[in-house]
């Protein structure tokens, strides 16, 4: 018994010294004398660590007695090593010194707004992105970000998403990767499916609302995202993200990179899965993904080769929810057949090059290629042979018109070209010049094949019943320029040149043959200036940009007949601001558009839907957000953005198919609101810290009323919501693990039942109203999960 005493005496005597031992410090920039922030703290024979705070000071604590092998780390400087003997009283201060190479900050320069920049941004940077990332795709994690909105088909953010920003759809946010473009080269559209997990591989992510500064790609028309992929680090690591949720949603993330070998060069990867069944019925998701990058880094020049792909299924939810079951059957699917999926690739590569030529000289080049295929499968019944340009089946004296088929519709396209700028920069800094441009095409098949039918007929299996081609070459050049013309006064110019070369020939989806060539020159100028004052930068900015037509809007419209490109005048002014531990931006927009393309109910000659251009219309409004730290433990946040979205004029056209003939009225409207765009939109995000490794915050969101289309009919709406979530986050740095993060968030705490994206229609029928006929509308909707959870847990070593 005295043994068993003396040696529990003993062991909590260690435990208690142990727990006495600690060692603090702070890391500076060894030129600069600032604190770096987040620099990486690491006992090499302990395996903990820790990282710096806002302050760049650091604590590790409960450290036994003896030598202690210290590690410091920070991007784009050298390592500091040092072996420090335990207990100590010294309180370290550590001056990294910078290295001799260039780091990847360069390669989206010239499409990037910075603080001089007199245009309306916001950063999201790698820690932000993380904290929100559990497996969703990009729309769902920039939600609470100033006036964007986003929605899900399935309803359960992973799937096909989508997002609005002050109104704008996807087809008018410009989105690049490493200034490459990413967009759709004929429906304009980013579809975020075929990019699973992306963000597990993003270290920064730019939103720029309005026109913003000149990109290399299709014209920004609204908005874009500016997204920079993965830095590398200084040193190994590797990370295991898993995370598992309601609907069946689980997420499987593996990360590692090499750190920097031989002092120049790096390579990291990733491989994801995700998989969901969705809260709409059947509506399940299976993605993967794998990122690959590896990187030489020299005193003068870095190059990168660039990876990633996405491969997707989903089963379709597309169809939408109608009005008569929104109360009582809220995940009813349309689709039954056990195979109507969507099946997607998308390839991407990219080699980019930036170094520096003399000491006033940046280059930046980067040659992509993308490579997309694939189709969506589709069952119908009792459709015409006609419709597939077959004839009738006769078997004996019967004659069959109609059978029982499944189609897929195919895509199978090629996207490549290069970006590149040169970016000089004078002795005293007054004058920072941009020279850049690009030239990319897009050569994509549109075909559809007959896999099956009940009655083939004369039908072979894979017959195509339609099939054509599209090429589309785009160039653009830009100078760009801000000159300092006194202290705190910078002037700001941007001047872009666009060309366009579209063709496309064969036989539509519909049977017809579409035949057509369009081109377009756009001279896009824009032009500032910002004020900077202590904390404080004003700035205000005029723009313009335009915009071609899609590609439906094309092949859907007569030749004879295609719609007027866009144009859109902008103005931005506003303030950043900076004021202890309060910031705050404030901004007034105003978007003037000329010849805006929309859905007004108006048919071609085989019954589709094609959009019109509207003379005139607008959107203003102003946008406020900012955060406050009240204390270590608690910081608040927000944004709400205040706006009117009016269409001057335009005409409904609605089918009537009350009388013998099929024919169209038509009704005009004056100064009434643009489809889904909501006058207020608003979001709020409280932190709160009770201990150092626990975080818990507290997220709301506010949308307003959305009309479904453009005649600001309160029939024809969306409700607006009120969402809140709660996020609690844990982290912890067990002995042989860099880092352990614990994260819990409940989507939707108080069960709000809501529906941010919808479509209508209306139409005429034999009735007892005016001139015996009743007007019928038809909502569709999109709902979103009740309350709903994911929990990750991210190891890191």
């Amino acid at each position: 018994m005295k043994k068993l005493f003396l040696g529990l005496v003993l062991f909590l005597a260690g435990i208690t010294a142990m727990a006495q031992n600690s060692l603090s410090g702070k890391v500076v920039d060894a030129q600069s004398g600032d604190a770096l922030i987040g620099a990486s703290v690491w006992t090499e024979n302990l395996g903990k660590g820790t990282v710096t705070d806002e302050k760049g000071n650091f604590t590790l604590a409960k450290l036994p007695a003896g030598g202690l092998e210290l590690r410091v780390s920070y991007l784009g400087f050298e390592t500091f090593r040092k072996v420090i003997t335990i207990p100590t009283t010294e309180n370290l201060e550590i001056a990294l010194v910078g290295k001799e190479f260039l780091t990847e900050e360069f390669i989206v320069s010239s499409t990037r707004a910075s603080e001089h920049t007199p245009t309306t941004f916001t950063n999201v940077d790698k820690s932000e992105i993380a904290k929100r990332n559990l497996g969703q795709d990009i729309p769902i994690l920039l939600n609470f970000t100033p006036s964007v909105v986003s929605y899900s088909d399935a309803g359960a953010g992973v799937g096909y998403t989508g997002m609005r920003i002050r109104g704008s759809d996807q087809t008018r946010i410009n989105a690049t990767v490493n200034g490459i473009p990413m967009n759709d080269a004929e429906s304009h559209g980013v579809f975020w499916v075929n990019m699973p997990d992306f963000a597990s591989s993003v270290d920064n992510v730019q939103i720029q609302r309005g026109v913003g500064t000149s990109t290399n790609g299709a014209a920004t028309f609204g908005a874009s995202l500016n997204f920079q992929t993965d830095t590398h680090q200084d040193d190994p690591y590797a990370q295991i993200d898993n995370s598992f949720g309601s609907f069946n949603t689980w997420r499987h993330t593996v990360k590692a990179g090499t750190g920097l070998l031989n002092d120049h060069f790096a390579v990291d990867a990733r491989l994801s899965k995700i998989t969901s069944d969705g809260y709409v019925d059947r509506a399940f998701s299976d993605l993967s993904s794998w990122f690959v990058s590896g990187g030489y880094y020299g005193e003068k020049s870095v190059i990168k080769l660039i990876a990633f792909s996405g491969k997707e299924q989903t089963y379709q939810s597309w169809w939408g929810l109608p009005e008569s079951k929104l109360e009582d059957d809220r995940t009813w699917n349309y689709y039954t057949y056990d195979n109507e999926t969507d099946n997607y690739q998308q390839d991407h590569y990219q080699m980019i090059y930036t170094g520096k030529v003399g000491t006033n000289w940046k280059t930046n080049l980067a040659l992509h290629y993308t490579y997309g295929r694939g189709y969506y499968e589709q069952y119908r019944e009792d459709d015409d042979f006609a419709n597939y340009g077959l004839p009738p089946v006769e078997i004996g004296d019967e004659v069959i018109e109609s059978t029982d088929i499944i189609r897929r519709r195919w895509l199978d396209n090629d996207f490549y070209g290069f970006v590149g700028s040169v970016n000089y920069v004078s002795d005293n800094g007054m004058l920072d010049f941009v020279l850049g441009g690009g030239a990319n095409r897009y050569d994509g098949d549109h075909f559809g094949e007959i896999i099956w039918a009940r009655v083939a007929g004369d039908t072979d299996i894979r017959d195509r019943y339609y099939d054509n081609n599209a090429v589309k070459d785009d160039r653009n050049i830009y100078a760009k320029a801000t000159y300092e013309a006194k202290p705190g006064l910078n002037l700001f110019g941007d001047l872009q040149v666009r060309g366009i070369d579209y063709s496309f020939a064969g036989v539509n989806d519909d049977g017809r043959i579409v035949d057509g060539q369009e081109s377009y020159t756009f001279f896009n100028p824009k032009f500032g200036l910002s004020y900077e004052k202590g904390n404080q930068t004003w700035y205000a900015s005029y723009a313009v940009a335009n915009r071609e037509p899609t590609r439906s809007d094309f092949t859907d419209n007569p030749i004879t007949e295609v719609p007027r490109p866009e144009r859109l005048n902008n103005i931005e002014a506003g303030i950043r601001a900076k004021a202890g531990r309060f910031r705050y931006n404030a901004n007034f927009y105003y978007m003037d558009y000329t010849d805006q393309l929309i859905l007004t109910g108006q048919i071609n000659d085989v019954g589709a839907y094609i959009r019109e251009n509207v003379a005139s219309s607008y959107r203003a409004g102003i946008e406020l957000d900012g955060t406050f730290q009240l204390s270590p433990a608690w910081t608040f946040g927000g944004n709400i953005a205040l706006s009117q979205n009016k269409i001057k004029e335009f005409t409904e056209y609605v089918d009537d198919y009350s009388g013998e003939d099929f024919r169209q009225e038509s009704f005009t409207y004056t100064d009434t609101d643009i489809a889904f765009s909501p006058n207020v939109v608003g979001s709020a995000i409280v932190e709160w810290k009770p201990v150092k490794r626990l975080s818990i915050n507290w997220m709301s969101k506010y949308v307003g009323q959305q009309f479904l289309d453009n005649t600001a009919n309160d029939g024809r709406a969306l409700d607006a919501f009120f969402t809140n979530d709660l996020r609690i986050s844990y982290s912890a740095q067990p002995r042989f693990f860099k880092g352990l993060e614990l994260n819990l968030l409940i989507n939707n705490f108080f069960n709000e039942m809501y529906e941010p994206n919808g479509y209508t229609f209306s139409y005429f029928v034999p009735g007892e109203g005016n001139a015996g006929k009743d007007l019928v509308t038809e909502n569709y909707y999109y709902p979103q999960a009740g309350t709903n959870f994911l929990l990750g847990l991210s190891l890191k070593f």
